[in-house]
This record gives C-alpha cells, structure tokens and sequence, in this order.
C-alpha cells in the first residue's frame, strides 16, 4: 500500500477512478483486473504489486470512501439547530456535491447496495455502515412529527423525501450545476412543507 500512496496523485486518482467506475458497473465477481489497469493506463501486475489482490484494492476503495465520505460530511453537513426539511435539503446537496466532485464513488457505492459475493462481506459491512451515514440527515429528530399536518404519517413522509433524494442524486449528471439542482430541490421541499 505504501508504494501506491508514493505515487503521484493523477496516477492514484486513475487507478482509483478505474477501479470504482468498473466495480460500480459490474460488481465484485465480475471486475477484471485487467480491465481495471488498462483504463488506468498500468500493467495488470502493478495492480497485485500496490494492492496484493483483487480484494485488497477493494478494500482499499472502501476505505478511501469512508475517508472522504466522513471527511466531507464534516465541512458540508452542519445540521445543528435545522428542522427535517432543511435538513433534507442539506443532505441532498452535500450529497449531489459529492457525485460532483467523484463521479465513480458514487457509482462504486451504489454497486455496494447489491454486491453478494462473501470474499467482500466484511468490506462490505463497512462501507454500508457509512452509506448509512449520508442518509443521517433524513430523519425525524424526537418531536417533529407535528411538523406535519396531513394524515399520511411521519415516517410514510420520510420515506418520500428520501426516495426522492435518492432519485435527483441518481438523475444528476456530473456535468450539471449542482447549485441548480439544490434549486430545484429547495423548491420541492418548500411545497412538500405547505401540503404535508
């Protein structure tokens, strides 16, 4: 591992970027490492030389992704003193800002939702730990029920809002603005707010 974080930074990125975009596109079992070292642009073996194993090099993306999932989640997610709806819509830009600024994390933790294969389960367990934690902003703190005023039910409610981050994170494209994206869903949570 340590011979990877001498590299330079460009050159772990793409390793890291390839190995992601291609676990978060066909799962653990069928993630080749030559198809991960031919888009990072290396020989197969350099991949065993930084990592040991297909499994070691996912274990390291979940640990890089824990890192800066938790990192992250420090500067961007200052909820204190916020009600449910402003706290949805914290969680939902910290976590379109997330997609913006890596791509393949996104993809890669995805992946993880419907990963089975054993070899990983413990990884696995782990990164699924901090996925939670990106869903902590959603959430009814004691007494916020009375937020709401129609008979659907608090948690039926939370259950909308959070499918629906999950679906403008999921729509978002990397090339999108994500201060666009936050209007859209600021405007959303304002009305559900009114009806709800």
């Amino acid at each position: 591992m340590k011979k990877f974080l001498s590299l330079p930074p460009e050159k772990q990125n793409r390793i890291v970027t390839s190995a992601m975009t291609l676990f978060g596109e066909v799962g653990y079992k069928k993630a080749y490492i030559s198809e991960i070292a031919s888009a990072a642009g290396i020989s197969k073996a350099l991949i065993f030389h930084y990592f040991g194993s297909k499994k070691g090099l996912y274990a390291y993306l979940v640990y890089y992704t824990g890192k800066i999932v938790m990192t992250e989640a420090q500067h961007d997610r200052d909820t204190e003193g916020k009600d449910f709806f402003d706290r949805a819509l914290i969680t939902i830009k910290f976590r379109l800002s997330l997609k913006k600024r890596y791509p393949a994390m996104n993809a890669f933790i995805d992946s993880v939702f419907n990963e089975d294969d054993d070899e990983v389960a413990s990884d696995i367990e782990r990164l699924l730990a901090i996925a939670k934690d990106m869903h902590a902003g959603i959430s009814l703190l004691a007494g916020e029920e009375k937020l709401f005023n129609s008979g659907a039910g608090a948690q039926n409610i939370v259950n909308l809002i959070d499918k629906y981050a999950e679906g403008i994170v999921h729509s978002f494209n990397c090339d999108d603005v994500v201060d666009e994206a936050v209007k859209e869903a600021s405007d959303c949570l304002t009305m559900l707010r009114k009806v709800l």
